[in-house]
């Protein structure tokens, strides 16, 4: 899993990403809020510091939440209970204080993973569900991606994203849909900068690792999938 750190402070910041990385993590490290919102997208699970050296890091927490749902657990630097009210309020999905045991930070991301991405039980006479485009299979049951036989690691909203798009072969998707579709943001709400750059950086992810010849941008529009055989 990819884990982004978000901590100014390096004496807390390294320890903290040396022990996700033993624990088979990938990680991301950010130290101001500005880095945070740009490195997110590319998260799987962001471990968020609240007090930043140059941005509200609750300000950052809403950013984050208002254009993904990638989970987020929040370290404030009190033991009060209205500092974890307000991060939780957020938009966080946990609250921790600092200092915290390492033991206890993993068992509440297991916990925070166990309840984002519940786990899929299907009845054994139904078959899993798969889109074939091509040498690319998307299966939705496994949420596993595979290109010409090899696996290709996906963020939760990187498939979330392909799925959409690849389940309409051809269809153009404005934006705003997608924000919506996929994003969950509010229908009647215009999408700003910061929601078009959102799918923009998972777009280019999802080329990067799939190649450009999937997804064509049509032009003040959005995108469309293109089906291969």
């Amino acid at each position: 899993m990819r884990v982004l750190v978000v901590e100014d402070e390096q004496e807390t910041a390294q320890p903290l990403i040396q022990g996700l990385e033993r624990h088979g993590h990938d990680t991301i490290a950010a130290a101001t809020g500005a880095q945070a919102l740009d490195a997110y997208p590319h998260a799987e699970l962001v471990l968020l510091d609240i007090g930043l050296p140059d941005m509200d890091g609750l300000e950052v927490c809403r950013r984050m939440r208002s254009a993904d749902d990638t989970p987020i657990i929040a370290f404030t630097d009190t033991g009060a209970e209205v500092d974890k009210i307000l991060g939780l309020q957020a938009g966080s999905d946990d609250c921790l204080s600092k200092p915290y045991v390492f033991r206890e930070l993993m068992a509440r991301v297991e916990a925070v993973m166990r309840r984002v991405r519940p786990q899929v039980i299907c009845k054994p006479e139904e078959p899993k569900s798969a889109i074939l485009s091509g040498p690319l299979l998307i299966d939705a049951a496994t949420r596993q991606v595979w290109l010409a036989r090899q696996q290709v690691e996906m963020t939760r909203k990187e498939f979330d994203l392909l799925h959409y798009l690849a389940s309409r072969p051809g269809e153009v998707l404005p934006r705003h849909r997608l924000m919506v579709d996929v994003w969950d943001y509010p229908a009647d709400r215009k999408i700003g900068l910061q929601s078009s750059r959102t799918i923009d950086t998972h777009v280019s992810a999802l080329r990067r690792k799939l190649g450009s010849c999937w997804i064509c941008t049509i032009r003040g529009i959005g995108f469309s999938f293109r089906q291969q055989q």
